[in-house]
């Protein structure tokens, strides 16, 4: 079960990759990570993903989902997305900062 704060913005709702990221992250991510645009992380190692492009180069975080996130905090499970999971990903994350 996904826990996160925020109501999926009107981006996701607009555009079928954000609304496929944003089902991605929640199915992923939301355990650790707050994936909305409001709350806290539940792992206090884990940043929400509204900050991650304030963090990481965007390019960067595809580069590492396409290799396989093995790191972040030190219990995060290890990560691989195909390149088009990667783009509604990395989709998502954008959304989450306009």
């Amino acid at each position: 079960m996904a826990v996160f704060a925020g109501g999926p913005s009107a981006w996701a709702q607009e555009n079928p990759q954000i609304a496929h990221g944003r089902k991605l992250v929640e199915a992923n991510c939301a355990r650790c990570h707050a994936i909305g645009s409001t709350g806290k992380s539940t792992h206090p190692d884990a940043p929400p993903f509204r900050l991650l492009h304030l963090r990481y180069p965007i390019e960067d975080l595809e580069e590492a989902l396409a290799e396989g996130i093995s790191t972040g905090h030190p219990d995060m499970p290890e990560f691989v997305a195909d390149p088009q999971q990667i783009g509604a990903i990395v989709a998502y994350i954008r959304s989450l900062s306009r």
